[in-house]
């Protein structure tokens, strides 16, 4: 890891505190994950959290990709590896059910 975080994490760099989540905390979380944060992986952890807040759950990869008009091979094409994982450990949310 490259980049210090400013607040605390669990083992896996998922935030302990979601309340401490900021567009500048994902932007640190994902330098920490060697990832330059972009304006669209941006809006993908703005609309994963609104998800969140209207349904209580971390939306499985189908529907987040189909309600943001991407395939899942695009959304794999962006984050290389368990998108749904890193959007919510850089959107301060649970880890997705199903992620190991």
């Amino acid at each position: 890891m490259t980049a210090a975080v400013s607040v605390p994490l669990d083992g896996e760099g998922f935030l302990i505190d979601r309340d401490e989540w900021s567009e500048e905390i994902a932007v640190e979380l994902a330098a920490a994950d060697e990832f330059e944060m972009t304006e669209q992986v941006m809006g993908f952890i703005r609309e994963a959290r609104a998800m969140y807040d209207a349904d209580g759950v971390v939306p499985p990869i189908r529907i987040f990709a189909k309600k943001q008009k991407v395939s899942t091979k695009e959304l794999y094409g962006i984050f290389k590896k368990g998108p749904m994982k890193l959007i919510c450990k850089w959107g301060g949310l649970p880890k997705p059910t199903g992620c190991v």
